[in-house]
């Protein structure tokens, strides 16, 4: 089977290295050809790092780096046996590659969004086959955390979501299913979280160190909030927070001033070297 993955940044990448890694073929679609490179190498590092560790073996690597192809043409795509799409979390663009994905893959291809928070329902309607898009909402770094939200939308079709479970055990995955709804279930609680981690910051009721040490040893949490959203992405976190209260319009899920003023700035953290934290 090939998987076709449309996106090559940090999610993309680790998309692209776990199904390689349990023997699918793997083609991908970066915007720019250093995108393309940097992807790979990237896999081609972790694979490495995976050799340090006994995880991997030096013949595992070869075969599974043989499977990966990539382009900046989405044309590659064309020929995949199921897609997921893990580009920016816009709306507007991911109608956009979707309507593309519509057009030039086999009409029984099933296509799945890595959305964290969007509509599966409002991304399948611009394809003409809205019973085979699904959301398969991975998590950060994708080669390691075992969960993947199941999210199908309004009229995914039951073998969809079948199919979709499938691959997610295959890729040594936790399924679950999720009823569609902003921010599925752990963004929902999860953002909301960081976001007020913020507040406390932006406040000055205790430095960064500070608040993430209280979380982690006062909840058992293995990162704090604050470096938690360095790591996801400020701007990915301040987009959720956007969805969530352009869905819901409580105040709760009001972005903090500050999140909004980082992300102008360009500090989205670890992507960038810094946020909360310098990198």
């Amino acid at each position: 089977m090939k998987i076709g993955i449309l996106g090559a940044s940090t999610m993309g990448t680790g998309l692209i290295q776990i199904c390689a890694q349990h023997g699918f073929d793997v083609v991908y679609r970066a915007r720019r050809h250093e995108s393309v490179t940097s992807a790979y190498e990237k896999v081609a590092a972790n694979y490495e790092f995976m050799i340090s560790k006994g995880w991997l073996t030096p013949e595992a690597r070869d075969e599974s780096l043989a499977r990966i192809s990539g382009s900046v043409d989405i044309e590659i795509l064309k020929d995949s046996d199921f897609v997921i799409e893990a580009a920016s979390e816009s709306m507007a663009t991911k109608k956009e590659l979707f309507r593309q994905l519509d057009e030039m893959c086999r009409p029984e291809v099933i296509l799945a969004t890595n959305t964290s928070s969007l509509s599966i329902t409002e991304i399948a309607s611009v394809t003409k086959r809205d019973d085979k898009v699904i959301g398969m909402h991975f998590f950060n770094p994708a080669a390691v955390m075992k969960l993947v939200e199941m999210i199908p939308g309004y009229n995914t079709s039951q073998e969809t979501i079948d199919f979709a479970i499938d691959m997610a055990k295959r890729l040594d995955k936790v399924p679950i299913v999720v009823t569609e709804a902003p921010g599925f279930v752990v963004n929902r609680m999860l953002v909301p979280m960081m976001n007020e981690a913020v507040s406390i910051y932006a406040e000055g009721l205790a430095k960064a160190e500070d608040i993430d040490m209280a979380m982690k040893l006062g909840a058992n949490h293995p990162m704090g909030p604050l470096a938690l959203a360095d790591l996801v992405g400020l701007d990915i976190v301040l987009s959720i927070m956007d969805v969530l209260y352009e869905e819901f319009r409580e105040p709760k899920y009001r972005a903090h001033s500050l999140l909004r003023k980082m992300v102008r700035a360009g500090k989205l953290g670890q992507k960038t070297g810094e946020g909360f934290y310098k990198y």
